[in-house]
Protein backbone atom coordinates (compact mmCIF):
# COMPACT_ATOMS: atom_id res chain seq x y z
CA UNK A 1 0.00 0.00 0.00
CA UNK A 2 1.21 3.51 -0.75
CA UNK A 3 2.45 5.59 2.14
CA UNK A 4 -0.17 7.93 3.58
CA UNK A 5 1.81 11.11 3.03
CA UNK A 6 0.36 14.55 2.36
CA UNK A 7 0.98 14.13 -1.37
CA UNK A 8 -0.20 10.54 -1.54
CA UNK A 9 -3.38 9.62 -3.34
CA UNK A 10 -6.05 7.60 -1.51
CA UNK A 11 -5.00 3.93 -1.49
CA UNK A 12 -6.56 1.58 -4.02
CA UNK A 13 -7.54 -2.04 -4.64
CA UNK A 14 -7.85 -4.39 -1.64
CA UNK A 15 -6.01 -2.00 0.66
CA UNK A 16 -8.43 0.80 -0.21
CA UNK A 17 -10.47 2.60 2.36
CA UNK A 18 -13.41 0.73 0.83
CA UNK A 19 -12.43 -2.91 0.98
CA UNK A 20 -11.75 -3.24 4.65
CA UNK A 21 -14.91 -4.74 6.16
CA UNK A 22 -13.32 -7.73 7.81
CA UNK A 23 -15.87 -9.51 9.87
CA UNK A 24 -19.13 -9.63 11.72
CA UNK A 25 -19.37 -10.67 15.35
CA UNK A 26 -22.33 -13.04 15.64
CA UNK A 27 -21.49 -15.75 18.19
CA UNK A 28 -25.05 -16.55 19.27
CA UNK A 29 -26.19 -16.24 22.85
CA UNK A 30 -22.78 -17.03 24.41
CA UNK A 31 -20.11 -15.88 24.92
CA UNK A 32 -20.83 -12.16 25.10
CA UNK A 33 -18.07 -9.75 24.22
CA UNK A 34 -18.22 -6.79 26.56
CA UNK A 35 -17.47 -3.62 24.66
CA UNK A 36 -16.96 -1.80 27.99
CA UNK A 37 -13.84 -3.93 28.65
CA UNK A 38 -11.16 -2.48 26.32
CA UNK A 39 -8.58 -5.17 27.10
CA UNK A 40 -11.00 -7.95 26.17
CA UNK A 41 -12.09 -6.15 23.03
CA UNK A 42 -8.54 -5.41 21.85
CA UNK A 43 -7.44 -9.01 22.55
CA UNK A 44 -10.35 -10.22 20.40
CA UNK A 45 -9.40 -8.15 17.34
CA UNK A 46 -7.23 -10.84 15.65
CA UNK A 47 -10.22 -13.18 15.70
CA UNK A 48 -12.56 -10.47 14.44
CA UNK A 49 -10.39 -9.50 11.47
CA UNK A 50 -8.80 -12.94 10.89
CA UNK A 51 -5.19 -11.93 11.46
CA UNK A 52 -3.05 -10.08 13.99
CA UNK A 53 -3.10 -6.41 12.95
CA UNK A 54 0.06 -4.32 12.97
CA UNK A 55 0.41 -0.59 12.31
CA UNK A 56 -3.32 -0.43 11.88
CA UNK A 57 -6.38 1.52 12.86
CA UNK A 58 -9.22 -0.85 13.63
CA UNK A 59 -12.74 0.57 13.79
CA UNK A 60 -15.60 -1.36 15.40
CA UNK A 61 -19.12 -0.34 14.38
CA UNK A 62 -21.64 -0.72 17.21
CA UNK A 63 -25.13 -1.85 16.36
CA UNK A 64 -28.02 -0.34 18.25
CA UNK A 65 -29.35 -2.30 21.25
CA UNK A 66 -31.96 -4.85 20.20
CA UNK A 67 -34.25 -3.81 23.05
CA UNK A 68 -34.47 -0.97 25.58
CA UNK A 69 -32.01 -1.54 28.40
CA UNK A 70 -29.85 -4.00 26.43
CA UNK A 71 -26.29 -3.35 25.33
CA UNK A 72 -24.93 -2.41 21.94
CA UNK A 73 -23.55 -5.28 19.88
CA UNK A 74 -20.57 -5.46 17.57
CA UNK A 75 -21.21 -5.13 13.87
CA UNK A 76 -18.73 -4.75 11.02
CA UNK A 77 -15.07 -4.49 11.98
CA UNK A 78 -12.78 -2.49 9.71
CA UNK A 79 -9.00 -2.26 9.49
CA UNK A 80 -7.05 0.59 7.91
CA UNK A 81 -3.33 0.56 7.18
CA UNK A 82 -1.59 3.39 9.01
CA UNK A 83 1.40 3.28 6.67
CA UNK A 84 4.03 5.92 7.37
CA UNK A 85 3.84 9.19 9.26
CA UNK A 86 2.22 12.15 7.51
CA UNK A 87 -1.07 13.04 5.82
CA UNK A 88 -3.17 12.39 8.94
CA UNK A 89 -6.00 14.78 8.10
CA UNK A 90 -6.40 13.39 4.59
CA UNK A 91 -6.37 9.84 5.96
CA UNK A 92 -8.77 10.72 8.79
CA UNK A 93 -11.27 12.22 6.35
CA UNK A 94 -11.14 9.19 4.05
CA UNK A 95 -11.53 6.74 6.93
CA UNK A 96 -14.38 8.74 8.44
CA UNK A 97 -16.19 8.79 5.09
CA UNK A 98 -15.91 5.00 4.74
CA UNK A 99 -16.97 4.37 8.33
CA UNK A 100 -19.89 6.79 8.08
CA UNK A 101 -21.21 4.97 5.03
CA UNK A 102 -21.21 1.67 6.85
CA UNK A 103 -22.75 3.27 9.94
CA UNK A 104 -25.57 4.51 7.74
CA UNK A 105 -26.12 1.03 6.31
CA UNK A 106 -26.17 -0.41 9.83
CA UNK A 107 -28.31 2.44 11.19
CA UNK A 108 -25.56 2.91 13.76
CA UNK A 109 -24.31 6.15 15.30
CA UNK A 110 -21.41 4.92 17.46
CA UNK A 111 -18.01 3.39 16.78
CA UNK A 112 -14.91 2.37 18.72
CA UNK A 113 -11.34 2.72 17.47
CA UNK A 114 -8.04 1.05 18.29
CA UNK A 115 -4.58 2.14 17.17
CA UNK A 116 -2.14 -0.79 17.01
CA UNK A 117 1.37 0.46 16.29
CA UNK A 118 4.76 -0.53 17.63
CA UNK A 119 5.84 3.09 17.22
CA UNK A 120 3.46 4.42 19.89
CA UNK A 121 4.63 4.84 23.45
CA UNK A 122 2.48 5.41 26.47
CA UNK A 123 3.44 8.80 27.94
CA UNK A 124 4.81 8.87 31.45
CA UNK A 125 2.56 11.75 32.32
CA UNK A 126 -0.46 12.71 30.27
CA UNK A 127 -1.96 16.12 30.88
CA UNK A 128 -4.36 15.94 27.96
CA UNK A 129 -6.04 13.04 26.17
CA UNK A 130 -3.90 11.41 23.52
CA UNK A 131 -0.48 9.99 24.14
CA UNK A 132 0.09 8.52 20.70
CA UNK A 133 1.44 11.76 19.25
CA UNK A 134 0.64 11.83 15.54
CA UNK A 135 -1.86 8.99 15.79
CA UNK A 136 -3.62 10.83 18.61
CA UNK A 137 -4.01 13.70 16.15
CA UNK A 138 -5.40 11.24 13.61
CA UNK A 139 -8.02 10.04 16.10
CA UNK A 140 -9.00 13.61 16.92
CA UNK A 141 -9.40 14.45 13.22
CA UNK A 142 -11.26 11.19 12.64
CA UNK A 143 -13.72 12.00 15.44
CA UNK A 144 -14.24 15.49 14.05
CA UNK A 145 -14.98 14.25 10.53
CA UNK A 146 -17.19 11.47 11.88
CA UNK A 147 -19.27 13.96 13.86
CA UNK A 148 -19.94 15.80 10.61
CA UNK A 149 -21.62 12.62 9.38
CA UNK A 150 -23.74 12.34 12.53
CA UNK A 151 -21.73 9.48 14.03
CA UNK A 152 -19.82 9.45 17.30
CA UNK A 153 -16.47 8.04 18.31
CA UNK A 154 -17.48 6.49 21.62
CA UNK A 155 -13.94 5.59 22.71
CA UNK A 156 -10.47 5.04 21.30
CA UNK A 157 -7.38 3.28 22.60
CA UNK A 158 -3.75 2.75 21.62
CA UNK A 159 -1.58 -0.33 22.09
CA UNK A 160 1.90 -1.14 20.68
CA UNK A 161 0.98 -4.74 19.79
CA UNK A 162 -1.77 -7.25 20.48
CA UNK A 163 0.12 -9.49 22.85
CA UNK A 164 -0.42 -10.69 26.39
CA UNK A 165 0.52 -8.13 29.06
CA UNK A 166 0.89 -5.25 26.60
CA UNK A 167 -0.21 -1.94 28.04
CA UNK A 168 -3.16 -0.16 26.42
CA UNK A 169 -4.43 3.35 27.16
CA UNK A 170 -7.33 5.52 26.13
CA UNK A 171 -6.83 8.33 23.66
CA UNK A 172 -9.89 10.13 25.03
CA UNK A 173 -9.71 9.55 28.78
CA UNK A 174 -6.38 10.26 30.49
CA UNK A 175 -7.11 7.95 33.43
CA UNK A 176 -8.26 4.91 31.44
CA UNK A 177 -5.55 2.31 30.86
CA UNK A 178 -4.82 -1.35 31.48
CA UNK A 179 -3.08 -4.56 30.41
CA UNK A 180 -4.12 -6.93 27.64
CA UNK A 181 -5.12 -10.50 28.51
CA UNK A 182 -3.67 -13.32 26.41
CA UNK A 183 -5.39 -13.03 22.98
CA UNK A 184 -5.07 -16.80 22.45
CA UNK A 185 -7.31 -17.46 25.46
CA UNK A 186 -9.97 -14.93 24.46
CA UNK A 187 -13.47 -16.41 24.40
CA UNK A 188 -13.94 -14.75 21.02
CA UNK A 189 -10.85 -16.50 19.69
CA UNK A 190 -12.03 -19.77 21.18
CA UNK A 191 -15.44 -19.41 19.55
CA UNK A 192 -13.99 -18.61 16.13
CA UNK A 193 -11.47 -21.45 16.21
CA UNK A 194 -14.16 -23.85 17.41
CA UNK A 195 -16.24 -22.86 14.39
CA UNK A 196 -13.33 -23.57 12.04
CA UNK A 197 -12.37 -19.95 11.39
CA UNK A 198 -8.61 -19.54 10.90
CA UNK A 199 -6.69 -16.74 12.57
CA UNK A 200 -3.48 -15.85 10.74
CA UNK A 201 -0.34 -14.46 12.34
CA UNK A 202 0.04 -11.79 9.66
CA UNK A 203 -1.92 -10.36 6.77
CA UNK A 204 0.80 -11.55 4.39
CA UNK A 205 -0.32 -15.12 5.02
CA UNK A 206 -3.64 -14.19 3.44
CA UNK A 207 -2.07 -12.42 0.48
CA UNK A 208 0.24 -15.39 -0.08
CA UNK A 209 -2.83 -17.60 -0.29
CA UNK A 210 -4.03 -15.83 -3.44
CA UNK A 211 -0.64 -15.06 -4.98
CA UNK A 212 -0.12 -16.49 -8.45
CA UNK A 213 2.41 -19.28 -8.85
CA UNK A 214 4.12 -18.35 -12.11
CA UNK A 215 5.43 -21.86 -12.80
CA UNK A 216 1.99 -23.44 -12.31
CA UNK A 217 0.36 -20.74 -14.42
CA UNK A 218 2.73 -21.48 -17.30
CA UNK A 219 2.01 -25.20 -17.07
CA UNK A 220 -1.73 -24.59 -17.15
CA UNK A 221 -1.42 -22.10 -19.99
CA UNK A 222 0.26 -24.75 -22.11
CA UNK A 223 -2.95 -26.82 -21.95
CA UNK A 224 -5.52 -24.07 -22.44
CA UNK A 225 -5.74 -24.23 -26.23
CA UNK A 226 -6.33 -27.98 -26.25
CA UNK A 227 -8.80 -27.71 -23.38
CA UNK A 228 -10.78 -25.05 -25.23
CA UNK A 229 -10.75 -27.18 -28.38
CA UNK A 230 -12.29 -30.14 -26.58
CA UNK A 231 -14.71 -27.99 -24.59
CA UNK A 232 -17.81 -29.02 -26.55
CA UNK A 233 -19.66 -25.73 -26.16
CA UNK A 234 -19.88 -24.99 -29.90
CA UNK A 235 -21.15 -28.50 -30.61
CA UNK A 236 -23.76 -28.12 -27.85
CA UNK A 237 -24.98 -24.84 -29.37
CA UNK A 238 -25.24 -26.48 -32.79
CA UNK A 239 -27.38 -29.19 -31.17
CA UNK A 240 -29.43 -26.48 -29.45
CA UNK A 241 -28.44 -28.05 -26.13
CA UNK A 242 -26.62 -25.37 -24.07
CA UNK A 243 -28.14 -26.79 -20.87
CA UNK A 244 -26.60 -30.16 -21.65
CA UNK A 245 -23.19 -28.53 -21.96
CA UNK A 246 -23.60 -26.64 -18.71
CA UNK A 247 -24.77 -29.74 -16.90
CA UNK A 248 -21.67 -31.66 -18.01
CA UNK A 249 -19.48 -28.65 -17.16
CA UNK A 250 -20.84 -28.48 -13.61
CA UNK A 251 -20.38 -32.23 -13.22
CA UNK A 252 -16.75 -31.82 -14.29
CA UNK A 253 -16.18 -29.26 -11.54
CA UNK A 254 -17.94 -31.46 -8.98
CA UNK A 255 -15.67 -34.36 -9.96
CA UNK A 256 -12.66 -32.17 -9.24
CA UNK A 257 -14.14 -31.16 -5.88
CA UNK A 258 -14.67 -34.81 -4.99
CA UNK A 259 -11.13 -35.71 -6.10
CA UNK A 260 -9.66 -32.90 -4.00
CA UNK A 261 -11.70 -34.05 -1.03
CA UNK A 262 -10.05 -37.45 -1.38
CA UNK A 263 -6.59 -35.91 -1.52
CA UNK A 264 -6.02 -35.76 -5.29
CA UNK A 265 -4.62 -32.39 -6.43
CA UNK A 266 -5.80 -31.41 -9.93
CA UNK A 267 -3.27 -31.68 -12.73
CA UNK A 268 -2.32 -28.79 -14.99
CA UNK A 269 -4.50 -30.28 -17.74
CA UNK A 270 -7.47 -30.60 -15.39
CA UNK A 271 -7.04 -27.03 -14.20
CA UNK A 272 -6.97 -25.84 -17.80
CA UNK A 273 -10.27 -27.66 -18.38
CA UNK A 274 -11.75 -25.96 -15.32
CA UNK A 275 -10.52 -22.58 -16.56
CA UNK A 276 -12.42 -23.09 -19.80
CA UNK A 277 -15.52 -24.26 -17.93
CA UNK A 278 -15.51 -21.14 -15.76
CA UNK A 279 -15.58 -18.91 -18.84
CA UNK A 280 -19.29 -19.68 -19.13
CA UNK A 281 -20.97 -17.09 -16.89
CA UNK A 282 -23.95 -19.28 -16.05
CA UNK A 283 -21.68 -22.12 -14.96
CA UNK A 284 -19.63 -19.79 -12.80
CA UNK A 285 -22.76 -18.26 -11.26
CA UNK A 286 -24.16 -21.72 -10.55
CA UNK A 287 -20.98 -22.61 -8.66
CA UNK A 288 -21.69 -19.86 -6.12
CA UNK A 289 -24.14 -22.33 -4.62
CA UNK A 290 -21.24 -24.47 -3.39
CA UNK A 291 -20.47 -21.78 -0.81
CA UNK A 292 -23.59 -22.68 1.19
CA UNK A 293 -23.55 -26.43 0.64
CA UNK A 294 -21.98 -29.37 2.42
CA UNK A 295 -18.93 -29.23 0.12
CA UNK A 296 -18.18 -25.53 0.82
CA UNK A 297 -14.82 -26.07 2.50
CA UNK A 298 -13.30 -28.34 -0.14
CA UNK A 299 -14.75 -26.21 -2.95
CA UNK A 300 -12.98 -23.21 -1.45
CA UNK A 301 -9.74 -25.20 -1.44
CA UNK A 302 -10.24 -25.78 -5.16
CA UNK A 303 -10.79 -22.05 -5.78
CA UNK A 304 -7.57 -21.27 -3.89
CA UNK A 305 -5.69 -23.79 -6.03
CA UNK A 306 -7.08 -22.26 -9.21
CA UNK A 307 -6.37 -18.68 -8.12
CA UNK A 308 -2.76 -19.68 -7.55
CA UNK A 309 -2.42 -21.64 -10.78
CA UNK A 310 -4.56 -20.11 -13.52
CA UNK A 311 -3.01 -17.65 -15.96
CA UNK A 312 -4.35 -14.46 -17.43
CA UNK A 313 -7.99 -13.40 -17.11
CA UNK A 314 -9.13 -16.93 -16.26
CA UNK A 315 -7.74 -16.33 -12.78
CA UNK A 316 -10.41 -13.70 -12.09
CA UNK A 317 -13.26 -16.24 -12.24
CA UNK A 318 -11.70 -18.44 -9.57
CA UNK A 319 -10.86 -15.39 -7.44
CA UNK A 320 -14.49 -14.29 -7.49
CA UNK A 321 -15.66 -17.73 -6.40
CA UNK A 322 -13.10 -17.66 -3.60
CA UNK A 323 -14.16 -14.16 -2.56
CA UNK A 324 -17.81 -15.10 -2.43
CA UNK A 325 -17.13 -18.26 -0.44
CA UNK A 326 -15.10 -16.26 2.10
CA UNK A 327 -17.62 -13.44 2.23
CA UNK A 328 -20.64 -15.58 3.11
CA UNK A 329 -18.62 -17.10 5.97
CA UNK A 330 -17.93 -13.61 7.30
CA UNK A 331 -14.23 -13.65 6.37
CA UNK A 332 -14.05 -10.18 4.89
CA UNK A 333 -10.25 -10.01 4.87
CA UNK A 334 -9.85 -12.98 2.55
CA UNK A 335 -12.82 -11.84 0.49
CA UNK A 336 -11.28 -8.39 -0.01
CA UNK A 337 -7.88 -9.78 -0.96
CA UNK A 338 -9.43 -12.22 -3.43
CA UNK A 339 -11.50 -9.42 -4.97
CA UNK A 340 -8.34 -7.36 -5.29
CA UNK A 341 -6.77 -10.22 -7.25
CA UNK A 342 -9.85 -10.55 -9.46
CA UNK A 343 -10.01 -6.84 -10.29
CA UNK A 344 -6.27 -6.60 -10.84
CA UNK A 345 -6.63 -9.36 -13.43
CA UNK A 346 -9.90 -8.11 -14.93
CA UNK A 347 -10.86 -4.56 -13.84
CA UNK A 348 -14.23 -4.77 -15.63
CA UNK A 349 -15.32 -8.07 -14.04
CA UNK A 350 -18.98 -7.43 -13.22
CA UNK A 351 -19.33 -9.97 -10.40
CA UNK A 352 -16.12 -8.79 -8.75
CA UNK A 353 -17.36 -5.20 -8.92
CA UNK A 354 -20.71 -6.25 -7.43
CA UNK A 355 -19.08 -8.07 -4.53
CA UNK A 356 -16.61 -5.26 -3.88
CA UNK A 357 -19.50 -2.79 -3.76
CA UNK A 358 -21.25 -5.01 -1.22
CA UNK A 359 -18.07 -5.15 0.85
CA UNK A 360 -17.65 -1.38 0.61
CA UNK A 361 -21.15 -0.79 1.95
CA UNK A 362 -20.82 -3.35 4.75
CA UNK A 363 -23.51 -5.68 3.45
CA UNK A 364 -23.95 -8.54 5.89
CA UNK A 365 -22.91 -12.02 4.74
CA UNK A 366 -26.41 -13.36 5.38
CA UNK A 367 -27.85 -10.89 2.90
CA UNK A 368 -25.36 -11.97 0.25
CA UNK A 369 -26.53 -15.57 0.52
CA UNK A 370 -29.32 -14.57 -1.85
CA UNK A 371 -26.86 -15.02 -4.70
CA UNK A 372 -26.28 -18.61 -3.60
CA UNK A 373 -30.02 -19.31 -3.58
CA UNK A 374 -30.25 -17.91 -7.11
CA UNK A 375 -27.37 -20.21 -8.04
CA UNK A 376 -29.23 -23.16 -6.55
CA UNK A 377 -32.16 -22.46 -8.85
CA UNK A 378 -29.76 -22.67 -11.80
CA UNK A 379 -28.40 -26.03 -10.65
CA UNK A 380 -31.91 -27.33 -9.99
CA UNK A 381 -32.99 -26.34 -13.50
CA UNK A 382 -29.96 -28.20 -14.88
CA UNK A 383 -30.75 -31.30 -12.82
CA UNK A 384 -27.68 -31.03 -10.56
CA UNK A 385 -28.11 -31.90 -6.88
CA UNK A 386 -25.56 -30.16 -4.64
CA UNK A 387 -26.83 -31.72 -1.43
CA UNK A 388 -28.17 -30.00 1.72
CA UNK A 389 -27.71 -26.31 2.43
CA UNK A 390 -25.75 -25.05 5.44
CA UNK A 391 -27.51 -22.47 7.58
Amino acid sequence: MADNTDDAQPPAADESIASVVHGYWDPGPEPRLRVDDPGELIAALPALIEFVPERSLVVVVLRRPAAPGSNSTIGPVLRFDLGQDGGKRRLAAAIASAVAGICAAEESTEVLAVIIDDRVRQPRRTRTPGGAKAWGALIAAFAQHLAGDEATLKDAWAVPAIQARQRWWSLLDTDHQGTLPDPTTSMVTFTYVLNGRPIYRTRSQLTDMVAQDQDSAQEVAAHLEDAAGYDGYVAAIRRADPDGYRRRALERVLYRVADLDSGAVPTARQMAELAVVLRDRMVRDALLALAVGEHAAVAEQLWVTLVQSLPSRDRAQAAVLLAYSAYVRGEGSLAGIALGAALETDPSHSMAILLETALRSGMRPQELRRLAHHALRITDDLGIDLGPIQH
